[in-house]
Formats: structure tokens, C-alpha cells, sequence
């Protein structure tokens, strides 16, 4: 892998915009049932004490390769959302380095333990997750009563 870093960025920032508007693509398109995708983020959710968006960027080109944000969803306890990673960067550890930075701004926020939800079809994140020691539990919130939804969560520590 290229290096890579992880930085901050908020949500009206048109690169980012645009990368999460790839990911709502890339979704919708996978998940093309009516109500299967959950794509909401708002900017309150990603606000200083509140939580963080990052993003990973190529050091070489400048160029962002992916995105993942992470929220307290209840006292201790951080939700992992908009999880991507541009096609092209795939298989580099790109993935990795993100969900790391994440579980560590969940932890700066002091939460001990963090959920996330995924798609059943993402076969690729779900093989992430599980590999960083993500187990299956019972799907929560908005996701409840979602058939394609598939819920994890870590203990941080």
C-alpha cells in the first residue's frame, strides 16, 4: 500500500460530497429494494464531542481513496456509519487503516464498545469487520426490521 493518512473533514466539503455520493451510489445500486438503504449522516452526528468524519488519502496524489465516520449512538457506545472505500484502493489495507482511526476516535469519545451495520451483500466489509473482531449481534434502531441488514459490534480495549 501507497502511504497513506487519515484525515478529519466535514461533510460539506464537495470532495467529500463526492465520495459519499459514490458510496450512496455504489449502495443503491447493490440494495435496489425500496427502503433497503440507510444513507442518512447529518452534521450534527460528526460534530466535535459528538463524533468525527474521516477520510484516508493517498499521500502521493492527494487524492481521497475512502471514508468512515463514527458516532456516539448512547454513552459509551460508538456507531460506525459510511464506511467506503473507493473500487481502485481496494485490497490495500485502506479499509484497515480506516476502521482503526474510527475505533480510536470512538474511543477518544469515550465509548468502550462499537456497533455498525452492514449489508448482507457486502460480502468484502463483512469479511473486514469479522477479520478486526466484529461478532453478529441483533440488529438495532432503524435497522431493526431491515432483511438485508446485518448489525456487528467490538468490544474496544
Amino acid at each position: 500500500m501507497s502511504s497513506v493518512r487519515i484525515e478529519t473533514v466535514t461533510l460539506d466539503e464537495p470532495a467529500v460530497r463526492e465520495l459519499i455520493g459514490e458510496l450512496d451510489a455504489e449502495l443503491h445500486d447493490m440494495y435496489p429494494e425500496e427502503g433497503a438503504v440507510h444513507d442518512r449522516l447529518d452534521p450534527a452526528e460528526v460534530a466535535p464531542g459528538h463524533g468525527v468524519l474521516l477520510v484516508a488519502v493517498d499521500d502521493s496524489t492527494g487524492h481521497m481513496l475512502g471514508c468512515g465516520a463514527v458516532r456516539l449512538r448512547e454513552p459509551g457506545v460508538g456507531e460506525i456509519k459510511r464506511m467506503y472505500v473507493r473500487p481502485q484502493a481496494r485490497g490495500r489495507g485502506v479499509g484497515r487503516a480506516l476502521l482503526a482511526a474510527l475505533e480510536a476516535e470512538a474511543a477518544a469519545l469515550f465509548a468502550d464498545r462499537v456497533v455498525l451495520e452492514t449489508g448482507a451483500r457486502q460480502v468484502e466489509a463483512v469479511g473486514l469487520y469479522r477479520h478486526a473482531g466484529y461478532v453478529e449481534i441483533e440488529c438495532f434502531g432503524e435497522y431493526a426490521d431491515s432483511p438485508l441488514s446485518l448489525c456487528m459490534a467490538r468490544t474496544l480495549g
